[in-house]
């Protein structure tokens, strides 16, 4: 049984869902993508990042994230895209998430690329996919990112097979695992 405490207003996560979640989303872009000669990407990895304090309890921790609440992302890029080729994948990305109802959240600063989150009712996962390309070098760059949550006890990712990613590999989000006991 664990002696950390819960993280209030914060959903549990299962790793191994949101990696499949995440690693679909990247494979679904890099299919729109439908870059000349498929190109290489990885190896890419889902990784996880701190979220910090969040309300009026944040002030007393500034800068501090709880090792046990994480977010989690994925980045693939493919360099020397032409223009041409880049702009017709990310409107198929575009259209897409479009058509199954994600909001447009932002083009970035230059306008060479778009955010979009996937709409969630109460209590929800939160998806961002966000696709750019850069002129100077022809980078086309597909991050989906996962919102905070907490993670089961023992989890190790430095030890997780299911954070692994490939173009062209199928990945289907595993079944749930029994909830850990708190």
């Amino acid at each position: 049984m664990s002696t950390r405490p819960h993280a209030p207003g914060l959903p549990a996560a299962d790793p191994d869902r949101v990696a499949g979640r995440l690693k679909a989303e990247a494979g679904r872009a890099y299919d729109e993508a439908a870059l000349s000669g498929r190109p290489e990407v990885g190896p890419a990895r889902v990784e996880t990042r701190g979220c910090y304090y969040r309300g009026l309890r944040g002030l007393a921790h500034i800068d501090r994230s709880r090792p046990d609440v994480r977010r989690f992302d994925l980045d693939w890029r493919a360099t020397g895209v032409p223009e041409d080729a880049a702009r017709k994948g990310q409107e198929r990305t575009r259209a897409r998430l479009e058509r199954e109802g994600w909001t447009a959240v932002g083009t970035g600063d230059d306008e060479r690329g778009f955010r979009f989150r996937r709409p969630t009712g109460e209590g929800d996962d939160e998806d961002i996919v966000d696709v750019r390309w850069y002129h100077e070098t022809g980078t086309y760059s597909v991050s989906v990112y996962a919102d905070c949550g907490e993670l089961p006890d023992g989890f190790d990712e430095d030890d997780w097979p299911e954070s692994e990613w490939g173009p062209g590999v199928p990945s289907t989000p595993p079944a749930p695992r029994p909830a850990t006991p708190r």
